[in-house]
């Protein structure tokens, strides 16, 4: 177990690169989306279902950053996933910003896992072109917090 100098448990480096790892490569991987138009998109039933999959994937993988913080940091109990990135706000470990487009994902993840017949393309491609950025600034924040725990 992962502790700090007075011997609490701390969010563990590793895990978080793991899942951090993840993330970038999800990243990259919608990264030939960031400029598809709409029509097009809406043409390929592969492409929409890879992006909202990838997107997907992201977001649980912001999900479990989150969770994992939260529970090594003994922090409270998150009500659901929107929850997790306001105690991150409320811990200052995340931005406004950074909490408000996090929990717009959850939202949009939950879309994608529960009402996945009403996915919008319109939105999936305004996700593609416009809020790729918020998971990179989710990362970075996570890594500036990690490194308050883990000075190298």
């Amino acid at each position: 177990m992962v502790a700090d100098t007075a011997g609490r448990p701390t969010a563990d480096k590793e895990v978080i690169e793991s899942k951090l790892r993840f993330l970038k490569e999800y990243l990259s991987d919608l990264k030939e989306f960031e400029t598809v138009s709409l029509a097009d998109f809406k043409k390929s039933k592969k492409d929409q279902r890879f992006a909202e999959r990838t997107l997907h994937l992201a977001c649980e993988a912001c999900i479990d950053t989150a969770a994992h913080i939260i529970s090594r940091q003994g922090l409270r109990e998150p009500r659901d996933n929107k929850d997790l990135f306001q105690i991150l706000f409320e811990s200052s470990i995340i931005s406004a910003p950074v909490h408000e487009a996090m929990v717009k994902m959850s939202r949009f993840r939950n879309i994608v896992v529960h009402d996945y017949a009403r996915i919008d393309p319109e939105i999936v491609v305004g996700i593609l072109k416009k809020n790729l950025v918020d998971f990179k600034r989710f990362a970075s924040e996570i890594i500036r917090f990690m490194d308050t725990l883990h000075p190298e």
